[in-house]
């Protein structure tokens, strides 16, 4: 049996300090959570959400920390900051990874909707410097405007 490789960084520590860039798909990139609507002359495309959806956004921001989100048709991008605070059940700790922190995100997203909608593990990327921050915001921000360019589109 293969055994299945991590996709996280060798050696590093998810639990410090610092900003995270995570996409979390749908099982099988099913498009439940929203709809691109809009792009033409009058209105800029953006997201409607679905009823999934608003359950999804719902749960982002009650996790302090994020920054900027986009709930895309089949995936959700963002950027979380970590830092060390007390009193909150997303506070960092020793023992709460970034893992931790998404499989938490998941469990009770999927405990609302009834059934589970995610795909296996999620995508980060580490945020080095204030340029990379600053690149991937515009990223999230424009991404329901390239949701046809995107990875993870495809047309039915």
């Amino acid at each position: 049996m293969n055994e299945r490789r991590s996709p996280r960084i060798s050696g590093f520590n998810y639990c410090g300090d610092g900003a995270y860039f995570i996409t979390i798909c749908t099982k099988n990139r099913y498009k439940c959570l929203s709809e691109v609507v809009g792009g033409d002359a009058h209105i800029a495309p953006h997201t409607a959400l679905t009823q999934w959806g608003c359950i999804v956004e719902t749960y982002l921001r009650s996790i302090p920390g994020i920054d900027v989100y986009v709930i895309m048709p089949n995936h959700v991008h963002m950027i979380v900051r970590i830092e060390s605070k007390h009193g909150s059940m997303w506070a960092s700790t020793p023992t709460q990874s970034m893992s931790d922190r998404i499989r938490s995100f998941k469990t009770l997203v999927t405990k609302q909707i009834g059934q589970s909608i995610w795909q296996r593990s999620y995508y980060d990327h580490v945020i080095r410097c204030q340029e990379d921050y600053i690149r991937i915001c515009e990223y999230i921000n424009n991404n329901p405007a390239k949701w046809a360019e995107d990875e993870y589109y495809y047309a039915e």
